[in-house]
Order: C-alpha cells, then structure tokens, then sequence
C-alpha cells in the first residue's frame, strides 16, 4: 500500500522562532520521541498582539524561548488544539504570565466510555487539568489585533481536538490531526476512526492552501497530501479486513502481518490503530466479533 509522501525534512532549530508565513512565527520544543518528531510545534499569529498556538508540555527552556519570542508583546489568546500532555500544559504557566484566555474544544475527554475490564493505555499522555476559558463550537471565529482564528473541529486523535483557520489567509493549524512526516496515531477509547475519517473528509472539502501541523513541517500541498492520506487509511482498513478473510482471529496477529516492517517498540501503537479500524468495521457489519472490540477480542468476516 503506497504512503502518502511524507516529508522527513524539518529543523527544529530549539529555543528560536522560525518565521513560516507573513506574522506566523513556529518554536519548536525539545520534546522529541516516536509520537512526536523533533518536538511539538507552539505557534505565535499575530504582529503587535499575539495569540499563541499549542503552548506545548511543561518545559522551563521552552517556556523561555516562547517567552524571548512573544518579546512583551500582549497575548491575548492561548489556542489549544487538544489536550495530550505535549500540546497544553504550558498554557497554565502562560497565562499566569500574560493574562491571556484560553481556548480550546474542551476539556479532555475519551471518544468512548472505557468498557468493562478496559485499561487506557495512553491515560497517562492525557492533560485533565487543562479547561478553556472559551469552550470553542465548529465555525466560531475568535478576533484579536490583525487576525481572526476560526475553529474546525477535528475529532479523532482525540474526542476534542480542533484545528484552527487563519481567515483570509488560507492556512491551516492542523494540530495532530494531519502532519506532514507521518500518520496521526487514532488510539481507542481516546480516538475513534469513525470521527478521524469524517474530519479528514472535512478538511478535504475545506481545500486550504498550507497547513501547519503540531509536530514537523507544513503540509503545503495539501490539495493533494489529504487524498492520499485518506486513501492510506482506507488501505489499512482493507489490509485489516484481508487479514481477518485470511484466518487472523485476534488483532496481535494482525500487527504481525501488516507491520511485519515496522519497528517492533512500534507494535503496541500499531495494535490500538488496528483496534481502531476493527471498530468502524464492526460498527459497519464488515467485521464481527466475540464481544466489544478489544485487544482481546476475537473476529472474523461479518
């Protein structure tokens, strides 16, 4: 199954606002790992009046280098994109410094309740502290001084991510929900592929000109860059669905087979993306089950 062409290229030059548009500015903090690239991207829109994009994680030198960047200039609005422990947990210490609102879909919350016996295996990457001041709904437009956000809600990764529109600008901030070096992990019950797959036809239909994504570079030709990723989803599904018309019962299988390349630390994620998919299949009747979904669980053609 072809990939989309996703860029490895990116410096994230730590501790430095790396301008990446006409007043958008990117800090990259040193945050790097498998789930995040070189590290998570903070973003400051704005020239006289800022508003601040992804604080990032609880990280003093990061919280120094937005600091140099923003240069007393007022933050008038902290914008979250979702609530994993790298993307809002600075947005505390922020606003105490700036007086800043905060914004964001919501509080953390999962895409599903945890079923009997379930464990989460990512609770611990969750931010349950974080609750915006502003509770954004799709559509709704926040101004500041020269620029207007507007939200477009992308659940998926999360239940309550959101990506924000630059108005008159044609640039996304996509958040976690499209990057540029790689897929986005949908991890269930946080994520859900359902909603992941109906947002990436939302921002398919939106046909933007450049989006700036949480972790790595811009996707800037996402005209194109969104197609593929959707059809590399719908070829996973399929590559689920072969190995459970091939005889595979039980998703560690699965992972075995299609991600036979892939880096075995990596399997673990890998299952919860497959249980991912076996969840809208199953939702759809093409894949049935012993039970609820689960890593334990045992399927075959529906």
């Amino acid at each position: 199954m072809e990939s989309p062409a996703f860029d490895l290229a990116f410096e994230p030059a730590y501790g430095r606002a790396v301008p990446v548009a006409p007043d958008v500015e990117r800090i990259t903090a040193e945050n790097p790992g498998p789930f995040t690239f070189f590290g998570t991207n903070s973003y400051l829109v704005g020239s006289s009046s800022l508003a601040v994009i992804d604080p990032g994680p609880e990280d003093e030198a990061h919280y120094q280098a937005l600091m140099a960047a923003i240069g007393g200039r007022d933050v008038t609005h902290i914008f979250v994109s979702h609530t994993h422990r790298d993307h809002s947990p600075l947005a505390r210490k922020l606003q105490a410094a700036t007086g800043a609102v905060t914004v964001g879909q919501g509080p953390h919350r999962p895409a599903r309740r945890l079923r009997e016996g379930e464990v989460n295996p990512f609770a611990e990457s969750a931010d349950m502290d974080f609750v915006p001041d502003i509770t954004l709904d799709d559509g709704q437009t926040i101004t500041g001084d020269g620029w207007a956000l507007t939200a477009v809600l992308t659940p998926g990764h999360t239940a309550n991510h959101a990506a924000f529109a630059l108005d008159g600008r044609d640039i996304l901030f996509s958040g976690d929900h499209v990057m540029a070096w790689s897929t986005s992990i949908v991890a269930p019950p946080d994520g859900a592929m359902a909603d992941y797959m109906a947002s990436l036809d939302k921002l398919i239909a939106r046909e933007d000109g450049l989006l700036l994504p949480g972790h790595g570079g811009a996707v800037s030709e996402p005209k194109s860059f969104l197609p593929a990723l959707k059809a590399h989803r719908l070829g996973r599904e399929q590559a689920v669905l072969a190995r459970v018309a091939a005889g595979d019962r039980e998703i560690a299988e699965m992972v075995k087979a299609i991600y036979r390349d892939t880096d075995p630390k990596l399997h673990g994620a890998a299952a919860l993306s497959v249980l991912a998919h076996i969840e809208h299949l199953v939702e759809r009747g093409e894949v049935a089950a012993d039970g609820p979904p689960s890593l334990a669980a045992r399927y075959w053609p529906g």
